[in-house]
């Protein structure tokens, strides 16, 4: 479904931006800002950027479980010096010496995640050169292959191989999450902006009305059948509408700017909003919604992942606190020749064992304490968690009950609209024919701006819920699909 986003936005915004000149007013609707918001906004690159720097690090995570092959050497190790040198006697002489020890070695290695231990093979040969007395031997090692394990120790890399997939899935679950909360956040900002240009479009209204019965009021007034006390409440009208105009003005400019800004928009384009009337027709289930936000979200991951890095805490403190044994052990061949062939002729073999042990006898308490703070820590994170997924739920709930209760009020709302205009325009009609006061007539005006708010921060209200839904289950009940 995003994919699909994506590729129509790819497509039909830089034929939108192509189409206008600076100036011009853009008309766009709701889908329009998102799609807008969703490719180009400051937002969108930050989640994009983050997913990415994600992917790259569970990539190199997963590089700890691949055989590391790497060439090191040292070529040349160059010395012209002088060295104390002991005679029969027992005195030092200093001896000039100048040579050249220069080596090559080959190593492959790889992680053993079962074990937490490292198998190895390498290849190395050293090159002693003797410049004083025209003297060079090889010395080197053609195959060598080892082990090296730590036993009853902390394995970082099998934790690492239950946790680090776990956070890469997370990652990709919020970019996904983080995309619909930019369409969320451009939905805020597109009816900021469009009740900013409704509230303009009533003030300019206002206006010419209030003028409009000014001016007749200047007529009844010359005619005796206006007060003066009348009448200057009607020029009050109108200087206050032209200051509503003025702050309407002001507040649609400031509007337009942030919708401009988040989205990534020109500043030289005006933009006009379509009012989005046409709701949507879902039924949401609240089983299937919290069904489908542990599927989807990454938190449902993020508590898993919690309690598995407390668990490994633990698991840290118990084997860095108590006996500690490494084995090592390598098996090879070796030979030294004055030519380099020589050292891979009829090599001589080397084994090396060791095994190594440290005992803590008296810590005061070190260990323990460590472990018990481990362990103390796994249950606070469990309780955390606990109470996290109750909120988890009780959000979706809440969410789901403020969608349903705006649905219903949605077309009083409407008509409340649809009545109070007409009656402000019959209030007009009977205030022109003398049959009714000034009073009733701006109560009526008043009941007509606050209805048409009215209707307009309830669709506010509806798109807020519905994207409230989507961010919280990552699915879409319109089309019924994961998001």
């Amino acid at each position: 479904m995003f994919k699909s986003i994506l590729f129509l936005a790819q497509i039909l915004i830089p034929a939108l931006a192509e189409s206008q000149t600076p100036g011009d007013t853009v008309k766009l609707n709701l889908n329009d800002v998102i799609l807008i918001a969703r490719e180009h906004s400051t937002a969108a690159v930050q989640a994009t950027t983050i997913r990415e720097n994600q992917y790259w690090q569970y990539k190199t995570f997963k590089s700890n479980y691949s055989p590391q092959l790497v060439l090191d050497g040292t070529l040349p190790q160059y010395s012209k010096t002088n060295i104390p040198v002991i005679q029969p006697d027992g005195t030092v002489e200093f001896k000039p010496v100048t040579n050249d020890n220069s080596q090559l070695n080959l190593g492959l290695t790889q992680n053993i995640g079962l074990t937490g231990g490292q198998l190895f093979l390498k290849s190395n040969v050293l090159r002693f050169s003797d410049f004083d007395r025209r003297q060079t031997r090889y010395n080197g090692n053609p195959f060598v292959i080892g082990l090296n394990q730590p036993l009853f120790a902390f394995n970082a890399l099998a934790w690492d191989k239950k946790i680090e997939p776990l956070r890469y899935e997370e990652s990709l679950k919020k970019y996904r999450e983080d995309m619909e909360v930019v369409g969320r956040d451009a939905s805020e900002l597109f009816f900021s902006l469009l009740i900013a240009q409704i509230n303009r479009d009533i003030a300019a209204k206002n206006l010419s009305n209030n003028e409009t019965i000014y001016k007749i009021g200047e007529g009844k007034a010359s005619l005796g059948r206006l007060s003066k006390d009348e009448l200057l409440r009607l020029k009050l009208g109108v200087l206050n509408a032209r200051k509503a105009v003025a702050q309407a003005n002001v507040d649609a400019e400031t509007s337009d700017l942030q919708l401009k800004s988040f989205i990534g928009f020109s500043a030289a384009n005006h933009i006009q909003l379509i009012l989005p009337e046409n709701l949507l027709s879902l039924e949401v289930d609240k089983e299937i919604a919290v069904k489908q936000a542990k599927d989807n979200r990454q938190k449902a991951i993020e508590f898993k992942r919690a309690l598995l890095e407390a668990d490994k805490e633990i698991a840290k403190a118990k084997g860095e606190n108590g006996l500690k044994v490494n084995l090592f052990g390598s098996f090879g061949l070796t030979n030294v020749a004055s030519q380099l062939p020589g050292i891979y002729s009829s090599p001589k073999d080397q084994q090396e064992i060791r095994l190594g042990f440290q005992v803590p006898i008296l810590d005061w308490g070190r260990s323990a304490s460590r472990i018990k703070t481990a362990q103390s820590n796994r249950k606070l994170v469990g309780a955390r968690v606990k109470q996290a997924q109750i909120d988890f739920e009780q959000e979706i709930y809440t969410t789901l009950r403020q969608l349903n209760m705006i649905k219903e009020q949605m077309q009083t709302n409407a008509e409340a609209d649809l009545t109070a205009n007409e009656r402000f325009e019959i209030a007009k009609k009977r205030y022109f024919l003398n049959d009714l006061s000034i009073t009733d007539l701006n109560i009526a005006l008043q009941e007509k701006d606050q209805a048409r708010r009215d209707y307009i921060f309830s669709l506010k209200s509806f798109w807020n819920a519905y994207f409230n839904v989507r961010v919280l289950t990552l699915y879409d009940f319109v089309t019924h699909k994961k998001i």
